[in-house]
């Protein structure tokens, strides 16, 4: 009988040990689960404030391109700085052509910050290609795009663009505006 109660009482302080220990376990898993969820908390404060930084970052640039191409487009000394042309084209032309690359690069500093579906600015180019001199400005830059990484967002872009032009060419002029397959996000 001894014998059996000093089993008993072994059992029981091994179940009250095994009780112990899931429920340190138990707790231990609470504190982490929370610890984790603080951690996930603040690593998505981080990623928004990266994405927020990333657009100041591009709204600044975008201002400082303005502020040089405007300086360019001013002043002829300065845009012969910018004569990617060889000089086959006019002081007149240079300008249209630096105007022409401000309004494409500020659509695409708006779509590169989430201000522009990839739809709207195939509208906008849509109608900037019903421009003579923007198309022209367009034909004159194909090499300089030409040496973008392919997989770039600004290469994809501009072959965006390059396709909608390649049906524009061969589409009825009358009804441009219904030219070309906007792209889905």
């Amino acid at each position: 009988m001894a014998t059996l109660k000093f089993k008993v009482r072994g059992l029981r302080s091994a179940a009250a040990a095994a009780v112990g220990l899931l429920t340190g376990a138990a707790v231990t898993l609470v504190a982490q689960r929370s610890t984790l969820d603080a951690l996930h908390a603040r690593i998505e404060l981080l990623e928004q404030t990266a994405q927020t930084q990333r657009q100041a970052n591009l709204a600044h640039q975008q201002r400082l391109h303005w502020e040089l191409l405007s300086k360019a487009m001013d002043d002829p000394e300065l845009a012969e700085v910018l004569d990617a042309y060889d000089g086959t084209v006019s002081p007149r032309k240079q300008r249209q052509f630096l105007f022409s690359n401000a309004l494409y690069t500020n659509a695409l500093c708006y779509y590169r910050m989430g201000n522009m579906t990839r739809e709207e600015f195939f509208g906008f180019a849509r109608g900037w290609l019903q421009n003579p001199i923007f198309r022209e400005y367009w034909y004159a830059t194909r090499p300089h795009r030409a040496t973008l990484i392919s997989t770039s967002e600004e290469a994809q872009i501009g072959l965006m663009v390059e396709d909608l032009l390649t049906q524009l060419e061969e589409a009825d002029a009358d009804e441009w505006w219904v030219v070309g397959e906007p792209p889905s996000e």
